[in-house]
């Protein structure tokens, strides 16, 4: 069973940088797909980016990135710590929120499944970000 635990959120000025990192303390993600979503305050949670693990072995991962954060963030996996990161350059405002990270074992035939939330079994708890202006 995979257990996640985000942490790196705070405050932060806007233009700044934060990286979240997400720990697992139970089975390992090396052969899972992983993600990270966020609810902006009084939004349904929504997609950030995904790192896809191709069960093939001969597939380089693939990442994906919301428009919104295209450019900005970079997410990325440590397997020796078992961790996945989101490295978040020239934050805004717009960028405030709860992040939240998420894993999955399960191969999808469509790399569109990766954006849904419902795709991914194993969450953390969430991690505050706050972007002053």
């Amino acid at each position: 069973q995979v257990e996640l635990v985000e942490t790196g959120g705070g405050l932060v000025q806007a233009g700044g940088s934060l990286r979240l990192s997400c720990a697992s303390s139970g089975d390992t993600l090396t052969k899972s797909s992983v993600a990270w979503f966020r609810q902006l305050p009084g939004e349904e949670q929504e997609f950030v980016s995904t790192l896809i693990w191709h069960a093939d072995g001969a597939t380089s991962e693939t990442t994906y990135y919301s428009d919104s954060v295209e450019g900005r963030f970079t997410i990325s996996r440590d397997n020796a710590q078992n961790a996945i990161y989101l490295q978040m350059n020239n934050l805004g405002p717009e960028d405030t929120g709860v992040y939240y990270c998420a894993a999955t074992p399960l191969v999808y035939m469509s790399d569109s499944f990766y954006f849904r939330k419902d795709s991914y079994s194993a969450w953390g708890q969430g991690t505050q970000v706050t972007v002053d202006s």
